[in-house]
C-alpha cells in the first residue's frame, strides 16, 4: 500500500499541472487517516499493547523554521507530535507506526510541492532594488504550512466522521483518544522541556502566494490506491 502511495505522490510531484496533481493526490490525507483508524480499531480489538515510537526527519537549510512548521502540522493532522532540534538538524516525530508512515510520506511530498511552487514564484526585490527573496520565501513556506495544516485537519476529521458512522458501536472516539494520550505522554517523557515558538512571516506577498500554493497542493490518493490492481 505504501509503495502505491509513494508512486502516486511521485507522479503528483513531477507534474507541472496543479489540476493533475490534485487529481492524483487531494484525498491522500483522508486515505491515510482512514488507514490509521482501521489499524487503531484492529489493535484495540486484539488487545494490542503497541506503544508510540519515534522517527527522525531531517530539517535542512534554508528556511528550516518554516519547514519544521510544515512537518509539525502534518504530524498533528496524523495524531503525532513533532519536536524540532534546530542545532541537530532534524525533528523527532512521535506516534504509532501507521501514522509515522503517513507523516513521512506526506511531509516529503508536500515539501517538494511547496519548494517547486516557491521556485516558480521567482525572486523578489524591494522598491530600492534590494533583494527581499529570503523574506518572501520564508513567508511563502510559513503560509503554505498554515494552510496545509487546515486542509489536512479537515481531511482527517472527514475520515473520522465517516469511520464513526460506519462502525456505529461507540468504540472509535475512545480508541483514538487513548492513542492521542499515549502519544502525548510518550512525547513528554522523551522531551520534558519542550518550548513552543512561532514562525515569523514578514512578507505579505510571500504569505499570500504561499497560501495560494497550499490551496493547489495535491492531497488526493484514496481512489487510486484503493482501486483493484487487477482492474
Amino acid at each position: 500500500m505504501l509503495d502505491k502511495v509513494r508512486a502516486l505522490l511521485a507522479k503528483a510531484e513531477s507534474t507541472e499541472f496543479a489540476e493533475e496533481a490534485e487529481a492524483l493526490t487531494a484525498k491522500a490525507q483522508e486515505f491515510m487517516a482512514r488507514h490509521s483508524i482501521d489499524e487503531a480499531l484492529l489493535a484495540a480489538g486484539e488487545g494490542s499493547r503497541e506503544q508510540p515510537a519515534g522517527c527522525r526527519v531531517g530539517i535542512d537549510n534554508p528556511y528550516e523554521a518554516a519547514k519544521a512548521s510544515l512537518l509539525d502540522v502534518v504530524a498533528g493532522a496524523n495524531r503525532c507530535r513533532s519536536v524540532w532540534a534546530k542545532e541537530l538538524g532534524f525533528a523527532t516525530v512521535v506516534g504509532f507506526q501507521p501514522d509515522l508512515d503517513a507523516v513521512e510520506l506526506l511531509y516529503t511530498s508536500l515539501l517538494v510541492q511547496a519548494t517547486a511552487a516557491m521556485m516558480r514564484a521567482g525572486s523578489r526585490q524591494d522598491r530600492a532594488g534590494r533583494s527581499r527573496t529570503r523574506s518572501f520565501r520564508q513567508s511563502f513556506l510559513a503560509s503554505f504550512a498554515v494552510r496545509i495544516g487546515e486542509r489536512l485537519m479537515a481531511a482527517t476529521e472527514q475520515a473520522s466522521e465517516q469511520a464513526a458512522a460506519e462502525t456505529g458501536d461507540g468504540r472509535l472516539l475512545p480508541v483514538l483518544a487513548a492513542r492521542t494520550d499515549s502519544v502525548r505522554e510518550a512525547t513528554e517523557t522523551m522531551f520534558p522541556e519542550i518550548i513552543s515558538r512561532a514562525v515569523s512571516a514578514t512578507d505579505g506577498e510571500g504569505w499570500a502566494s504561499g497560501r495560494a500554493a497550499a490551496d493547489l497542493a495535491s492531497l488526493h490518493t484514496r481512489e487510486e490506491v484503493t482501486a483493484d490492481p487487477r482492474g
